[in-house]
Formats: structure tokens, C-alpha cells, sequence
């Protein structure tokens, strides 16, 4: 019988959240692996389909049959924040990077996030704030829901962080390790409870400005999220009180 052979850890693990992305996977993942395929990391990304009821799982294996660097994992239903912890959990790369599934920032903009661009972090968190961001096409009325909701985030439970709902972050293996097995909230704002029991374990937390261009096929409703965020942030707020995150 042949030993076994230890298969070195990537670099880089790109973790891409999935629901129903069929129309919008075959064109926002060739870019991205040729991006990585010429870029100086080692590498795997790993597409989450979160119980998608379209050709999600069955596009990614598709195109993962010639790049063994992309795999799919399958998982129930239960939201961007499951899906990201599953994947993240999953994922063995040195650096992790949270990525959403319509790439509204440039592939290019993924090195802003890794060493030498930045160093001695633990979470790098992508910002469409303050100097150096760049926001492309958004509507006026859905800037200012989301500074009001970030206001509101910051009042709570996140002061000095200008944006905390970007869909691109990066994570130490350490970090990852850390923050993902202690997640609780499934949904949209599972990114306001990994940030708060960050600062909560003194991690080392940059923000990265990047470009991001709106995307009007996004899967967020402005309103019901909104919504149902606030409520979360409440929750993360009454359990930090009662110290569970402890």
C-alpha cells in the first residue's frame, strides 16, 4: 500500500457564497481563475451552493472538471451567514477571502487584501467608504439606506467601522478558525457578529477601499434586510450583554 501523500495547504482560499447563482456564475468565475491562475499564489475556491434550486452545484462542477482548483459544497438552506461559515470552516488556505458571487469589485482588487499589499492583520475588511473607495452606479436612496444602517451598526456595536456589510473580507487561517466556529447568526447580518467578536478577541482588523460597481440583479432587498438586520444587531447586542459570547 502507497503512503499517503500530504497535499500542501493553499495560500489562498477564495470562499464564494451561492443562492441560485446559475445566470451569474459562468461569468464572474472564468475571470477570477484566470485572475488566480496568474497570480503568484498557490490556490482553491470554493463555490458554497447554499440549497440552491437552480443549476448552481451542477455549473460549478461543470467548469471545476477542468480546473481541479474549484470544487463545489453543497449544503441545506440556511443563508449567506451559513453558507459563508460552511465554506470558511471548509476552506484551508493560510489567507481566506470571502467574495460575493456577482464580483461587483474587480478580481484585480482581491491583492489589496494580501501580503505586501497589507501585512500583520487578522481580519482585512473591504470598505466603499472614506478615501480611496470608489462607488459605480449606485442610486442615491440605497447610499444613504446603507449609511443609516451603518450608523446604526456603529451606535451598537461597531464604532469606527464605515462598512461593515461589503461582501469582500479576508481572513487569517487563525482568525477564520477562531471566528467562524463561534458564528450563530445565519443570515445577512452574520458580518456585524463576525466583526463584533473580533474587536471582542482584540483581532487585528484593516480596512481595504476598493471599487465596487452596483449590481441590480443583487439577491438583497433594501428594506426586508434592512429590517431583519437591525433586528439581528439587536440580538448580537442583548447577547453580548448577557456575555455569551464570553
Amino acid at each position: 500500500m502507497k503512503p499517503a501523500i500530504d497535499t500542501p495547504s493553499p495560500q489562498l482560499s477564495v470562499v464564494i457564497p451561492a443562492f441560485n447563482e446559475s445566470a451569474r456564475l459562468p461569468r464572474t468565475l472564468p475571470p477570477l481563475l484566470d485572475y488566480l491562475a496568474h497570480s503568484p499564489w498557490s490556490f482553491e475556491v470554493l463555490v458554497v451552493d447554499d440549497g440552491s434550486l437552480d443549476r448552481t452545484a451542477e455549473i460549478v462542477s461543470e467548469l471545476a472538471a477542468t480546473e481541479p482548483r474549484l470544487r463545489v459544497l453543497q449544503e441545506p438552506h440556511r443563508g449567506k451567514g451559513g453558507a459563508v461559515r460552511a465554506g470558511m470552516l471548509a476552506a484551508s488556505g493560510s489567507y481566506r477571502m470571502l467574495c460575493d458571487a456577482d464580483f461587483s469589485m474587480p478580481v484585480g482588487e482581491i491583492a489589496l487584501f494580501l501580503p505586501p499589499r497589507v501585512g500583520g492583520f487578522d481580519v482585512a475588511i473591504g470598505t466603499r467608504e472614506g478615501p480611496g473607495a470608489i462607488r459605480v452606479g449606485e442610486p442615491g436612496h440605497r447610499h444613504l439606506m446603507g449609511r443609516a444602517f451603518n450608523g446604526l451598526i456603529q451606535c451598537l456595536l461597531l464604532p469606527g467601522i464605515e462598512d461593515s456589510q461589503c461582501g469582500f473580507k479576508c481572513f487569517s487561517a487563525q482568525a477564520a478558525e477562531l471566528l467562524f466556529s463561534r458564528q450563530t447568526i445565519e443570515g445577512f447580518a452574520f458580518d456585524v457578529e463576525i466583526l463584533y467578536l473580533a474587536r471582542s478577541k482584540e483581532l487585528q482588523i484593516v480596512e481595504v477601499p476598493i471599487t465596487w460597481h452596483y449590481m441590480e440583479a443583487s439577491s438583497v432587498k433594501p428594506l426586508r434586510d434592512t429590517w431583519r438586520m437591525g433586528r439581528a444587531a439587536l440580538g448580537i447586542r442583548l447577547r453580548a450583554s448577557l456575555g455569551r459570547y464570553r
